[in-house]
């Protein structure tokens, strides 16, 4: 069956499929995969044409955005959960430093997104520069859910950051937990007696 319809110069795409592409999109703030796309029935060539006609944005390999859809702080996260997931990619958990800002425990604005996957993940494509890829194994009590987005938990935050020799960070984001009501006084105290074990303090 023909993807779209020409009307002399113009191609439309077919209303079934421009309604799928919407309500795709709909479910993640704007944003398409060409897996998604694929199992709606909208092929990457559809989406090459909706680019070339400005309808899309290509934002990454296998990720769009509708051009005027509202974009929001957390957009750059979601495109890159999106990308990682991208043709049946591997469960990712926004983590590190990324995970304070998700979280709203650090003013920081780190230049990278960091990203951690199952240390035999095998990703399909070369991460753009703005995202960092971190290898270790999470267990279902390591990921939490904020926004819609998958970010690992902070007793796990605390602990990456600590094993990377970001140790203010990790304390840091200890005292903004417990003042924000992450963690009880009793986690936070585990937490910062965890880290004086793993410094040897």
């Amino acid at each position: 069956m023909s993807e779209c319809h020409c009307y002399g110069n113009i191609m439309t795409m077919p209303e079934s499929h421009l309604d799928a592409l919407l309500e795709l999109a709909a479910e993640n703030e704007g944003l398409v995969t060409t897996r998604s796309a694929a199992e709606a029935g909208i092929s990457r060539r559809t989406l090459a044409g909706m680019v070339e006609r400005g309808r899309l944005e290509r934002i990454s390999r296998g990720v769009y955005r509708l051009v005027h859809s509202h974009r929001d702080p957390l957009s750059p996260y979601r495109e890159a959960i999106l990308w990682a997931q991208s043709h049946r990619g591997p469960r990712v958990a926004l983590s590190h430093e990324t995970a304070l800002v998700v979280l709203g425990l650090t003013d920081a604005n780190p230049s990278q997104i960091q990203l951690t996957i199952p240390p035999r993940a095998r990703l399909r494509r070369r991460a753009p520069a703005r995202i960092a890829i971190h290898r270790a194994i999470l267990d279902s009590s390591d990921v939490i859910e904020h926004e819609g987005l998958p970010v690992t938990s902070i007793p796990r935050t605390v602990l990456d950051l600590a094993r990377s020799g970001n140790l203010r960070f990790a304390n840091d984001a200890i005292v903004q937990a417990r003042r924000e009501g992450f963690i009880t006084e009793i986690e936070s105290r585990q937490l910062t007696k965890e880290l004086k074990r793993l410094h040897g303090t």
